[in-house]
Parts: C-alpha cells; sequence; structure tokens
C-alpha cells in the first residue's frame, strides 16, 4: 500500500488556490491494489518473524508451562482482500479465509519434567475488517485506522519430537488459547503496520529535485476526495527555480478531471504545471544558447559571419567585413503551453542578440531582433509518449541596433526558412522516438492513453506491478 500511494503521490509544494496535478484511483484500480497486496501480503508473512507464545493449560491432572517459538510461516492461503471505497472516509479492508501453516520449535515443562520438540500449526479461516481513513497533514497524505476487528476460525497443531505423544491427546485445551492469542495480536500488528506506513508517509519529500535547475513542490492542496467509485488526490505540482524560487505572474485555474473506470488510474496535469517549469527555467537562467557557427552543419546554405549577413544588413560588410558572428538566442518572457480539444499551443517569445567576433574573441554587439513565434501539435502515447509540431505563426523586429536601421523582411524570410527546415525536423524527429512514461520504480504503466482537454492533458493508464505481475 505505501508504494501504491507513494506511486499516486509521485505522478501528480506553498499551497496554490487551485491544484496542478491531479491523480484518480478508480474502483478497477482499487481492484489491482487488492490483487497485489494478496501476492505482497503472503510474500511478507513468509518472511516475516512471529513472537513466541507462552502460556500455560490446565490437562486435569496437573498445569503445564508451554513455549511455542521459532515459528515461521511456510503455507499461506489467501483470496484477494476486498477493498471498497467508503465515501468521505477512506478504505474499507477485508480479509477473509485466510490460512496459515505455521512450523516452530515446543518447550513444554510439566512438574519437574521439561520436553522439547517441534510442531506444526495450521491457522484457518482468519477473517480481518479494517477501516482506513485518508487525511492531509500539512500537505502530505496521511493514513489512519478508524476500526479494526478479526476472528481466528480454528486451529489444530500436531507436536513431533519428545514426549509429544503424551501431550498430543491434550491439544484440545491449547486451542482455545492459541486462537485466542493469535486474534488478539492481529488489530495491534495491523495498527503498527499503519503506524509505520504513516511515519514513511509523512518522511516523502514535498519538494522533490527534478535536476539541478528546478524542483517540483508537490503537497497536497486539500484532504483526498473519497467517492464511491474513487480516490483522488489533488496536488500543487508547481516548478520553482533552485537559484531563485518565486511564484510566476500566473495562477492556477480550477480543472476537473473525470475518473475512467475502466482504467486503473487517472492523471491530469493542468496549463500551469507546465507555464511553471517554463518559468522555473526562465528563472534559472538556462533558455538561453550562445550559437556559434561552427555549430552549424557545413552542409547548412545559412551561416554566421557578415559576408553573409551583409546580402541582408549592407551596413555589415562595411563596418565589419568578413568577421564571424555569434548569437545569443534566449527567452525574453515564459513560454506559454495552452490546451484545448486535441491540441498543444506553445507560444515563445524569444530575442536574439548578434555580435561579431574579433580576432581576439572578443565581442562587438551589432543589433538585437525580438522574435515572436507560436507552434501547435499533439501528443499521443505509442509505447512512449511521442508528439510532432508545426510553426503556425513567427514575427521578427529590430528590437535594438548599434550598427543603424535596416530592414527584417529578409531575415525573417530565413528564420523560418531555419526553423523548418531545420529545427522542426530535429524536435519531431526526437518526438516520434518519444519519451519513457515516468513510473515508480517497481511498477510499469500499461494500456495508456492521452487526451488533450480544455486546459489540461489526461493520462489514463492502468499499472503493472512487477514484482506479482499484476
Amino acid at each position: 500500500m505505501q508504494r501504491v500511494i507513494y506511486f499516486l503521490m509521485i505522478f501528480t509544494c506553498t499551497y496554490a488556490d487551485y491544484p496542478a496535478l491531479k491523480a484518480l484511483l478508480s474502483e478497477k484500480g482499487l481492484r489491482g491494489v487488492s490483487q497485489m497486496m494478496s501476492v505482497r501480503i503472503q510474500s511478507k508473512l513468509k518472511t516475516s518473524a512471529i513472537p513466541e507464545v507462552r502460556g500455560r493449560v490446565d490437562i486435569g491432572i496437573g498445569t503445564v508451562d508451554y513455549t511455542l517459538s521459532n515459528m515461521q510461516v511456510v503455507q499461506c492461503s489467501m483470496p484477494d482482500p476486498s477493498l471498497v471505497f467508503v465515501e468521505g472516509t477512506g478504505v474499507s479492508v477485508e480479509v477473509s479465509q485466510l490460512g496459515l501453516g505455521i512450523t516452530g520449535s515446543w518447550r513444554t515443562k510439566f512438574g519437574i519434567i521439561h520436553d522439547s520438540g517441534s510442531f506444526g500449526l495450521a491457522v484457518y479461516n482468519i477473517k480481518i475488517d479494517t477501516l482506513l481513513q485518508s487525511g492531509d497533514d500539512a500537505g502530505r497524505l496521511s493514513i489512519s485506522s478508524v476500526s479494526c476487528s478479526a476472528d481466528v476460525g480454528g486451529v489444530d497443531i500436531q507436536f513431533h519430537g519428545g514426549a509429544s505423544f503424551i501431550f498430543q491427546p491434550f491439544v484440545r485445551h491449547f486451542r482455545g488459547q492459541i486462537s485466542g492469542m493469535i486474534r488478539e495480536q492481529i488489530c495491534p500488528a495491523i495498527q503498527q503496520a499503519i503506524s509505520e506506513l504513516e511515519r514513511n508517509l509523512q518522511e516523502i519529500p514535498v519538494n522533490i529535485p527534478v535536476d539541478q535547475f528546478i524542483y517540483l513542490s508537490v503537497p497536497l492542496t486539500s484532504s483526498p476526495a473519497v467517492t464511491g467509485q474513487s480516490f483522488e488526490l489533488d496536488i500543487k505540482g508547481e516548478f520553482y527555480s533552485r537559484s531563485s524560487p518565486s511564484e510566476p505572474p500566473f495562477s492556477a485555474s480550477a480543472f476537473e478531471v473525470q475518473y475512467a473506470d475502466n482504467y486503473m488510474l487517472s492523471v491530469a496535469a493542468s496549463e500551469f504545471f507546465m507555464n511553471s517549469a517554463a518559468y522555473a527555467f526562465l528563472r534559472s537562467g538556462v533558455l538561453q544558447i550562445n550559437i556559434r557557427d561552427d555549430m552549424i552543419p557545413k552542409s547548412s546554405p545559412i551561416h554566421l559571419n557578415t559576408s553573409q549577413f551583409g546580402a541582408f544588413i549592407p551596413q555589415l560588410r562595411t563596418l565589419y567585413p568578413n568577421m564571424e558572428m555569434q548569437v545569443l538566442l534566449y527567452a525574453s518572457e515564459t513560454p506559454l503551453f495552452s490546451f484545448s480539444s486535441g491540441v498543444i499551443d506553445i507560444h515563445v517569445p524569444a530575442a536574439a542578440k548578434f555580435s561579431a567576433v574579433k580576432p581576439d574573441g572578443t565581442l562587438v554587439p551589432l543589433f538585437t531582433l525580438d522574435v515572436d513565434c507560436s507552434f501547435n501539435g499533439s501528443a499521443q502515447i505509442e509505447k512512449n509518449l511521442t508528439g510532432a509540431f508545426e510553426m503556425k505563426n513567427l514575427t521578427l523586429t529590430l528590437g535594438s541596433s548599434e550598427i543603424g536601421d535596416f530592414k527584417t523582411d529578409s531575415l525573417k524570410k530565413m528564420l523560418v526558412l531555419a526553423v523548418k527546415m531545420f529545427v522542426l525536423p530535429k524536435l519531431n524527429a526526437a518526438l516520434k522516438i518519444g519519451f519513457p512514461l515516468p513510473a515508480l520504480p517497481g511498477f510499469s504503466l500499461i494500456n495508456s492513453q492521452l487526451l488533450v482537454k480544455t486546459g489540461f492533458v489526461a493520462i489514463f493508464t492502468d499499472v503493472k506491478d512487477s514484482l506479482t505481475g499484476l
């Protein structure tokens, strides 16, 4: 359960008015969690240490003190637990017909007689009912147990070795005590497990480093919303610059996504999620690049030198003949994403600062061009997250100039040609290969579908547990 809950929080931080990320678990997802739990619980039981049991029983001719130790679960039969959403609370968990086969060592003291040997213990028809309540603890998911009840259908024990043939006829006297002891330990053990889970949840960081420049802030913006059909986490989902964190000049907007009952998990990200990342990168100073002529393929018809640019700006040939040029290309404002039905739009305000390069490497400022371009495209999930974009519009104006005024029409045509011939083909080639979908180690996303809606993008998916294969 810890890994499943952490998985939900990873896919989905100052609190925002509205969340930028939502994660919804459907009833199908809850059934998947139930199947995963069944396999994992059985695996856990077989590796768990069982505390020794001490007691005494009156067998009519005296009192026998006994100790059962070195116990290990060697067999476990368990149908999938029944998990049901409880509206406004959390999840009801019911385990029934759990059967255990346990081996161990026994020691007895009957008067002056001390004896020991091995035993086989069968515990059958164990039933557990517990109600888990979910909440919000300072932005972190919290889990607590509202109620717990347990029952043990029966116990059978076979003694081996020592004088076991003497004690075996009196097993009926042991059964009730052992059954009661097991029953009394179940709910405290569950509470201990939930407390451990709660501690682990509180240790999950709400600020997740993405790279050396930005981090993602992911606290809950409200308590989990539990209906009779789904479990929803609303998460802030805002990126910040690690060197200069600040709030962007725009805010998150409300959006609603319906869970898909034919998928286990639904994850949705709003425009704010993407735009806050762009703003964080802008604040970090990484949305810029110095372009030199040696970075341009020799086969390109466009090169950075004053001779070639002199065809568009005549004074360059006169003022700075036969000199290489360098361009500082940077985002002048935050690139903004917008989502509409099936379409992703990107608006990129940028500037290009051109300089001449002297033989000693000194830069001579020439002029700055303001570039405003927009792209639209689509995204889908095949094996990876893939997409394709095309240029929708591009405008170019002279921002400033140290070499006098000049017209930019020819430069605009050259820039449009460069974007269409070199930038977009490389971008789309990378997007065609795509990017793996993020997932928590030990899990993978299968049967995934991506939908672009107005204001947000959503992924509907099933989840596969690599340990259980479910």
